[in-house]
Formats: C-alpha cells, structure tokens, sequence
C-alpha cells in the first residue's frame, strides 16, 4: 500500500482553508442514515462523538469506565495552548508552529503541526462558551503562562486541573446528545476487536465488561479515541485502566502503526518508592515555572534539603540550558536528570529524585501566589508524601507519560484502513518525536471537535451508495469467534504467576533498554527477553474467575497480552532508527556534550510499521519540509 498522506496543495497558511473549501457535504437528511462509532470518551471521544450527533449522525460512543466522566483527560493538569498573544509578548501562528516542530525534533509533517497551531486560538473560545473557568488577570482577560520548549506565555490553566475542566465541558456536550438521544452511551464495554469487510473497517467487537456478554457493533466508520500505550512500562502516570488494546488489534487488522518508540518521559512525577507500586503520580510541568530543580553538588548527600547551603547546589537545568532553564523541553530535561540520578547525585528515600524547590519563588512573590497558581497541586503532593513544600522542596522523578507514536494517519486523520479513524493521543500525528508541554489538551480537542468532523464527511459521502452489513455478517461471526477464542485460552492456562507478575517484568526491561536512553546492544537483548516473557506468558499466566461475570483480571491479561506483542514493535522501531533525535536517544549518537545527534540525511522520515503474521514490515513516510528548514535543536 502507498502512503498517501492527502496534504493539501497550496501556501501552508492556506491548506485548511483551502481543504474546506473542497470537502464533499452530505445534506442533514441523508447524515442521519450514517452510523458511527466512537471508542473512547475522553476529550477526542466525547468532543467528536457530540459534534457528530450534533451535525446529524447516528453515534454510539464506548467507554470501559462507569461514565465518560472518568477518562483520563482529566490527568492532564497544566495546560491548553494557543497562539492568541495576549501577552504581546511575540507570540503568533507561525511562532507556535516553529516551537512544536522543533519541539518534536523535526519529525512530524509541517501541515499538520500548523494546523494544530492554527486552530488554537478558536479552540480556546470555543471553550469559553462551554464554561471552562480558566485563570483570569485581575482586569478580565484570560491568563497565560509557560511551559516547556518555548519562550512565550501561551498556556491557559484552571488552576491545577484544566484537564479535568475541559473534560467536564466535554462532557456536558456529550450528555446533551445523550439526553437528546443522539448518542448512545456504551458504558463499561471493551473493544476487543475491528472488524473489516471488503478493505474497510465495518464495526467492532465489544466485551460488557459488566457480564462479560460478546456483543457486534455495525457501523459506516470506526473512530478511535482511545488514548496512550505507556501502561507497556507498567509504572507510569497513566490510570491502571489506560491500555492500547484498540489500536493493537486495529493493527494486526491493517492499520499502520507509526513510530511506536517515541515515548515521552515526563521529569516531573513523584518517584517510586516500592516495587509494589502500581503507577506514579504526574505533578504538573507548569511547576517548573516557578520552581528551581536542583541536586546536591556532593555526592550521596543525606542532608536534609534546607541544610543545603545555596553555593552547595547545582541548578543543572540552569547550568546547562540557560536560555530556558527549568522550562527546557520534557525530553531533554527528564535525560539531565537520569545523568544527574545515575551520576550519584540522586536524593530521596531510594535516591531517585531531584528536588524541585519553591523557596526563591515563595520569598519574591508570597506563598498567597504560589497558592493561588497551584495551590491543589500543592495539597496533593502532600497527601500522597505528607511533606508540606511551601516548607521544604518537593521530590520529583522522571517517569513514562505521553505516546507520541501511534497509528499511522493521514491529513484526514483516517488510518490505512479505510472507514477507521484515528484520533487524540492513539495517533501519530502533530508532535513527532517529543510533545510539548500543554499542546496534548490541545491536540485531542482539535481532533475531535474541529477536525474529523470536517473530514470523515469526505468518506461518509461514499457510504451513502453502501449497504451497511449486518451483525450477522459472517466477518462479524469470525471476529467474534477468534475473540471468544482467545478469552478462553488464557482462561484455560491456570498457570501459577499472576498478570502482574509478567507485568511488572515488562515494564522493568522496557524502562531499562526501551525508555530514555537506548543503546543497540539493550534493545537486542530487550527484544529477546520479551519474547521470551511472551513464551512464558502464554504458558504461566493464571487468571482466576471466569468469562461470563466482572472479571478485572481477565480485563488486564488481555490488555497485556497486547502490551507484550507491542513492546517489541517499540524495541524493533527504536533498534531500527540509527539517530537520536527528541525522546529517541540512542546512546552511540550523541554530541561530546551529551546532547542528541539527529541524523537527517538517513531518518528524515517517520517509519510507519504494517503487521505481517507477527512479523513487521517497515514502510516509510519522508518528510518534506518546504518552510522550516531542520536545525540542530539547541536550547543553550
């Protein structure tokens, strides 16, 4: 198959636009006969799936939480960004754009990384006229601050929780299509499977995970809205629930799965403690605006940080990246702090940590400021630590986060596969090998408000001749049974080591050889290891209860099974890429500095894998860039 990744023709601040202008349209009347299905309910999921209704189509929407509520959008704390320069502080379309692609490193396509830039700014209006209380100056206009990789003041915050206030917005709009009966809510129901008929993606195949009923879902389209894979480390930020179950089985159907290694390493989580531990805790990046990251100059120090005398500190953030300092982009900032971690200078109980300190900000602003700006971050650190840090520096950690890579998506944000779309966080899309700070609350609201609704009508239009099958297709019954199949496999195995337990071996070898730093030699090892973890799997897992009732533990088997199957996809895709570039950094090329060695003459491309019988087949999409040349990607 080709890859066509239908970009407009045309100057870059006219491709939209122009795009629009040529979409096909599909009368109000004839939107009505169209039915489509939208898995996942979090910002993409709900803001598409009540955009949809609204415009007239038939919608089913499926979570596996209780209520669309519960997504994990609401995790996402800091941020949403957009280019409106209220600041007047040199921000613009263009200058927003040149940040997020130099951001990702230059390896995401100039189209789409503008377009995201584009819409920011009627994104945020749009919220506004949803009730989304964002942070205001004291004269009425919205406030703005900063996050990483940038120089400007563009990110509008609700305090500490601005995912969970757009969530709610979103929410509020998909439960006035609920209630209208526009969409049908799926509530606690797991998509197991797509199926595809005659080269296009047709339904999907559902688990109530309430009674553990199979159940067949037709449609004209399948959007997918589901989210991260990083739950493949196991200790992570994500919601034990996040899982990329959907997309994994959306590729082994067809669907391109495009840069799977590029992951991202949030610096600022709450550090392990155990090996127990089930997740770690995300403390906003906007902290660092005001807090100073520091470690000991000396060696395995176990003073207490205020015994710490100020020329005893090293302020390597600052020492090293004095353009940005603390606001250095997640990639680069996580990796200085595993050097500073692995070069002994590590503090907390399991020398994990570096400090992140608020007394400087505390003494020239007031603690009332501090407050107000994060104040519920603030009590929550000190729930989960109970260590007061208006008082004391917090703890801070790198840990696994964000998916950069995902399904492969062209301008329409439609897969390989025709009639499945992918969008949110389960796409490759916008950010390349590193996202920014705040432009994922951004991303997904895009996605799925103002794009895909705009371009699935391009495909839909060509349905209307169709005939949708029925559930009693015998696709639909192969699908299932392959399902039902697989269920009572791992069922049948009995073995004596838990889910978990393979679980938490995977996550150790691909936090060791697959997350912040690779080498050759490691993601060799780490592809070998875990095939053998697979072997094991299927042999030992024990999964207790059975298919027919709740069963949370046959729910994370499955989901880990697709996780082990995907690890190795990441491990082959980062052995695959001889460069570092963003999150991607391969030990054997990097500057005498330490800094990363993109390699633009080989890898100026996003490598885009097809699923071949448990095997990859790698395809690639070069990237042209006519308006921004790649440069070495400095923030010194």
């Amino acid at each position: 198959m080709t890859l066509d990744s239908k970009i407009p023709a045309g100057r870059l601040e006219d491709k939209w636009t122009s795009y629009q202008a040529k979409s096909h349209l599909i009368n109000p009347a004839n939107k009505k006969k169209l039915n489509i299905l939208v898995v996942g309910s979090g910002l993409a999921g709900a803001g598409a799936a009540a955009t949809l209704a609204e415009l007239g189509y038939e919608v089913q929407c499926f979570c596996y939480q209780d209520s669309a509520r519960r997504a994990h959008s609401v995790a996402a704390q800091g941020g949403i960004n957009a280019a409106k320069n209220y600041q007047h502080d040199g921000d613009s379309v263009w200058r927003m754009f040149y940040d997020t692609l130099k951001g990702g490193d230059f390896r995401s396509r100039e189209a789409n990384t503008y377009r995201l830039a584009e819409l920011s700014a009627p994104l945020i209006d749009h919220f506004v006229q949803q009730g989304v209380p964002f942070a205001r100056e004291y004269g009425g206009v919205l406030a703005n601050r900063s996050f990483g990789g940038v120089q400007v003041q563009r990110t509008f915050y609700a305090r500490g929780q601005t995912g969970q206030q757009l969530l709610l917005a979103a929410y509020s709009q998909l439960s006035k299509m609920i209630r209208a009966k526009k969409v049908e809510m799926l509530a606690r129901h797991e998509v197991l499977d797509i199926v595809v008929i005659k080269g296009k993606a047709k339904g999907v195949i559902a688990r109530d995970l309430a009674t553990g009923e199979i159940k067949r879902f037709a449609a004209d389209a399948v959007v997918l809205a589901t989210g991260g894979y990083s739950r493949v480390f196991r200790l992570s930020t994500l919601a034990i629930g996040c899982n990329g179950s959907a997309i994994w089985k959306a590729h082994k159907r067809g669907a391109y799965f495009a840069a799977p290694s590029f992951t991202q390493i949030h610096p600022t989580a709450l550090p392990q403690t155990s090996e127990s531990q089930s997740k770690l805790t995300l403390m906003s990046e906007s902290l660092r605006n005001d807090g100073r990251i520091w470690v000991p100059k000396k060696e395995d120090d176990n003073r207490q940080a205020k015994d710490i005398p100020e020329e005893e500190r090293d302020y390597y953030l600052e020492r090293r990246y004095p353009s940005f300092g603390n606001l250095a982009p997640r990639d680069i900032a996580s990796r200085a702090a595993k050097e500073r971690i692995d070069a002994g200078y590590g503090v907390g109980q399991l020398k994990n940590a570096v400090y992140l300190d608020f007394k400087h900000a505390i003494k020239k602003l007031g603690k009332d400021v501090i407050q107000d700006k994060y104040g519920n971050l603030f009590s929550m650190y000190e729930k989960i630590t109970g260590i007061n840090a208006y008082e004391e520096p917090m703890k801070i950690s790198p840990a696994a986060h964000f998916s950069m890579g995902g399904l492969w998506v062209d301008y329409e944000l439609m897969t390989s596969i025709p009639g499945l779309y992918a969008i949110g966080e389960c796409n490759y899309s916008d950010h390349g090998a590193n996202r920014l700070g705040a432009n994922s609350l951004l991303q997904t609201s895009i996605d799925g408000y103002f794009i895909l609704p705009n371009t699935i009508n391009n495909y839909l239009e060509g349905e209307l001749k169709e005939t949708r099958p029925d559930v009693n297709h015998p696709e639909f019954v192969k699908v299932e049974d392959e399902v039902k199949s697989q269920i009572g496999k791992i069922l049948a195995i009995n073995g004596h080591r838990t889910t978990d337990d393979f679980h938490r071996e995977l996550g150790k070898v691909m936090w060791q050889e697959c997350a912040m730093s690779r080498n050759k030699k490691g993601l060799q090892k780490a592809i070998l290891q875990i095939k053998e973890i697979k072997d094991a799997f299927w042999k030992e897992v024990k999964v207790t209860g059975y298919d027919n009732e709740m069963n949370p533990e046959l729910e994370k088997a499955l989901r880990l099974a697709d996780f082990i199957e995907l690890a190795i996809l990441m491990c082959t895709d980062a052995l695959e890429r001889n460069e570092s570039c963003g999150a991607h950094f391969r030990e054997e090329y990097q500057t005498e500095d330490g800094e990363a060695m993109r390699n633009d003459e080989d890898y100026k491309y996003v490598s885009v894998w097809e699923y071949d019988a448990g095997d990859f087949k790698l395809h690639k999409e070069v990237l042209e860039f006519e308006y921004v040349q790649p440069t070495v990607r400095s923030y010194k």
